[in-house]
Order: C-alpha cells, then sequence, then structure tokens
C-alpha cells in the first residue's frame, strides 16, 4: 500500500533548530566552526539554513 500523501509532516529542512543541539553540531561539524560561532549566527541572521550557512563562510 502506498505511503498517504496527505499526512506528511510539517518539519521544514530550509531552517536551524537553534535549540535542538544536534542540529547545532551538525552545522559546527560540517563548517569548521564552533558551536557558539553557529548560535550567533542565528542570532545575527536568523535561522534560515542558507543564510546561516553564508554568514559563517564569511560570503
Amino acid at each position: 500500500m502506498a505511503d498517504d500523501k496527505s499526512k506528511a509532516d510539517q518539519r521544514d529542512r530550509s531552517r536551524v533548530a537553534g535549540d535542538e543541539d544536534y542540529e547545532v553540531d551538525y552545522l559546527a561539524e560540517k563548517l569548521g566552526v564552533s558551536r557558539a560561532q553557529v548560535k550567533d549566527a542565528i542570532a545575527a541572521v536568523g535561522n534560515n539554513r542558507e543564510a546561516v550557512e553564508k554568514h559563517l563562510r564569511g560570503n
């Protein structure tokens, strides 16, 4: 039986959940920065994943 597409969850992969340690750790490891730098970037540019990564890369 096929999956019911009307029961999709509400996750938004374009956002960073700054209060979730595993997401902060993932970004810190991926970009080679500290957890504090990730949290500072979220505070500076919001929780849009693309904007956070761009901010941390210095672009």
